[in-house]
């Protein structure tokens, strides 16, 4: 399922991408070949403007009389520059043709003033031959782009010049940049694949281990619920058998009360954890001061460690610390951390709470000279229905919901608990908490 969801992720994500590196490539290509006519066009345009410079307008015997002798191409000039021109042609006002250099061209001009891109066919044998003033360079099929300019003296239309030049040199380029282009994208789209996959194995990580908590949560979940209903189903059976004594009766009714009431906490702690998700709304958090909310606890946990002959310590700052919080769901962690603690530490051993500032951050600290836990399970300890030690575990009531329950809660009051721990030497906890 995750191998397909990734396999999924990966394939959006190239597609998704690849997309917009193909449109990208292509405005790019098309903006570059716009930009590439645009500036042979000017080329163009310059040549025949320098062209036309040199045409004579004159009258001889009462007629008008166009001389192109000093015309680049046309006339007996070379143009002062490299050129691609193809053919140069002169045509009257009255469109009729005067004179031409290169193919062969029609009587009459046909073609409106302007820019025009046009195909040149098998005009090889109509070209100038070596020594002419025009490229000989043309082949069949070739791309011309041509311009028809009317030329005026004085506001006279005098005549009309076309010339054509090979599109070559803007094809050449834009080749290379096809090429460029044909090349670099696949690469590209290969390595946007390899992103995907490894960022859509980074993205399903996650959920991954969320499913597989999941699973292991309901399937905890399951088993816890169903002993007990089992234990409550095995009482009741006990109880209906006829004759029964009414001693034995009323032990089995009190067993049943008492997994009975297991499975209401158990549930409520289900419950706590399904619904507290997120931050807390500050409605629910009130100003404490710290060391005044903890000496009940001091007083509570010092009576219950003489029960079990423990020695128990405090330590608070000497300065005002005040938090917001909720005073019950936070009596809910500490309490779980020294119950802990008293649960674990063998007769003779010591456990400290203490508070102190770190930063803009209160510690509230247990620390016991208990078992200890061992480095393998301390990084799972917080998790839904974890115990170190299933048997102890079950012996001493717990199902492994405590310091889930007690993580979750620091959690949404904006802070973090961490656990160190040694096998046989102890372990400490630390809440932290922002201060007001």
């Amino acid at each position: 399922m995750f191998s397909r969801s990734r396999r999924n992720l990966a394939r959006w994500f190239t597609l998704s991408m690849g997309g917009i590196l193909v449109i990208f490539a292509t405005i790019l290509y098309f903006l570059e070949a716009k930009d590439q006519l645009w500036s042979f066009d000017q080329e163009l345009y310059n040549t025949s403007r320098l062209m036309a410079a040199g045409v004579e307008d004159g009258l001889y015997q009462e007629q008008q009389r166009i001389s192109l002798e000093d015309v680049p191409v046309l006339g007996g000039e070379a143009l002062p520059f490299a050129s691609t021109i193809v053919y140069a042609r002169w045509y009257t006002p009255k469109k009729q043709l005067l004179q031409f250099v290169g193919v062969t061209p029609s009587e009459r001009l046909d073609n409106q003033p302007g820019f025009q891109t046009i195909e040149l066919g098998d005009a090889s044998k109509n070209l100038p031959q070596s020594g002419d003033r025009v490229s000989t360079s043309v082949r069949q099929n070739i791309q011309l782009r041509q311009l028809t300019l009317p030329v005026f003296q004085d506001k006279q239309l005098i005549g009309y010049l076309e010339i054509a030049a090979s599109l070559a040199p803007v094809e050449e380029t834009l080749w290379s940049l096809r090429l460029s282009l044909i090349v670099g994208v696949p690469i590209a789209l290969s390595v946007i694949a390899l992103t995907g996959w490894l960022l859509g194995g980074m993205a399903m990580q996650p959920i991954r281990q969320s499913y597989e908590q999941l699973q292991r949560f309901t399937a905890d979940a399951s088993h816890e619920l169903r002993t007990p209903l089992q234990a409550i189903r095995n009482h009741a059976q006990f109880g209906l058998l006829e004759p029964i004594d009414p001693s034995q009766q009323q032990s089995s009714l009190q067993n049943i009360d008492q997994i009975a009431e297991s499975m209401g906490m158990l549930i409520s702690d289900l419950l706590f954890l399904a619904r507290n998700e997120g931050q807390l709304k500050p409605e629910v958090l009130n100003p404490v001061n710290l060391a005044n909310w903890l000496s009940a606890l001091v007083e509570e946990y010092t009576h219950l460690a003489k029960e079990k002959n423990l020695k128990f310590t405090s330590q608070f700052p000497e300065q005002l610390v005040m938090l917001k919080i909720n005073p019950d769901l936070m009596r809910q962690v500490v309490t779980n951390l020294l119950s802990n603690a008293c649960r674990y530490t063998p007769s003779g051993g010591k456990v400290c709470l203490r508070v102190f500032l770190q930063s803009r951050w209160v510690v509230i600290e247990v620390q016991d000279s208990g078992i200890g836990i061992p480095e393998a399970d301390l990084p799972h300890i917080f998790e839904r229905f974890y115990r170190v030690d299933s048997v102890r575990s079950r012996h001493t009531g717990g199902v492994g919901l405590g310091l889930a329950i007690a993580k979750q809660i620091v959690q949404v009051h904006g802070g973090h608990i961490v656990a160190k721990s040694r096998l046989g030497e102890g372990s400490t906890f630390q809440i932290k908490l922002p201060l007001i």
